[in-house]
């Protein structure tokens, strides 16, 4: 008899929460901007042009901080790991101690602790401090360029949909059309998101419209009163 593994979400977080940010931030800016140029300027180049420019800004942007933030958590749990090393080839005991210690605050009796941990030592002892002691594994471990390039892909992607929409919107309701086609595309992302993830799709969808329509409605407010004053 087969027994189905159980079905867990956490290996995905790394590389989902770069890409469910990069999208939504691609479509949400992008969209603002436009909005806040065409009700500023409604000329088709003008807005064209934003939107393209708020497209390739912002997901090399969002790469380029997303490697760093990323590099820097790399580099983090490099240094943590160096020193374990060193710590594990100088007091070898009082490390193993500590590991049987960790086990011990879960629940596990003294001489099973002691037990455990000399196995893992035996068989990895870096690995062993590395998970129970740093909590670095292979799905939480920083990815750097994993993260650059799925904040950049998804970015644009977000992104593109403003951008057509920019080229193809009759001009003098280019702000409602801009609105309607990123609220629908955000809560299909939302729902999206919430599903990748194993979360409440409702909640998911509710908290990303909202915010979105806030963001949109601030920088169409901005636009106007900035073209009202040029005018």
């Amino acid at each position: 008899m087969h027994h189905q593994l159980e079905k867990h979400y956490v290996n995905r977080v790394g590389w989902l929460r770069a890409a469910v940010l990069g999208a939504n931030d691609g479509l949400l800016s992008t969209t603002s901007i436009v909005i806040g140029v065409a009700a500023a300027s409604p000329d088709r180049n003008t807005i064209v042009l934003a939107a393209l420019a708020g497209m390739i800004a912002g997901a090399m942007s969002m790469a380029a901080g997303e490697y760093v933030s990323v590099s820097s958590q790399e580099d983090t749990e490099k240094a943590d790991l160096l020193r374990e090393k060193r710590e594990l080839e100088e007091m070898p005991e009082v490390e193993l101690l500590e590991l049987a210690k960790i086990y011990e605050k879960r629940g596990v009796s003294k001489e099973t602790a002691l037990k455990v941990a000399t196995e893992l030592t035996e068989h990895d002892a870096l690995a062993a401090h590395a998970h129970d002691e740093l909590g670095i594994n292979e799905i939480t471990q920083a990815k750097p360029l994993q993260a650059a390039l799925a904040s950049f892909g998804s970015f644009a992607l977000g992104a593109l949909l403003p951008f057509f929409v920019s080229l193809l919107a009759p001009l003098k309701e280019m702000v409602y059309f801009q609105y309607g086609f990123s609220i629908v595309f955000l809560m299909i992302l939302g729902a999206i998101s919430a599903k990748t993830g194993g979360s409440k799709i409702g909640i998911a969808v509710l908290r990303i419209c909202f915010w979105g329509t806030v963001a949109m409605g601030i920088t169409a407010l901005i636009g106007h009163l900035f073209g009202v004053t040029v005018a």
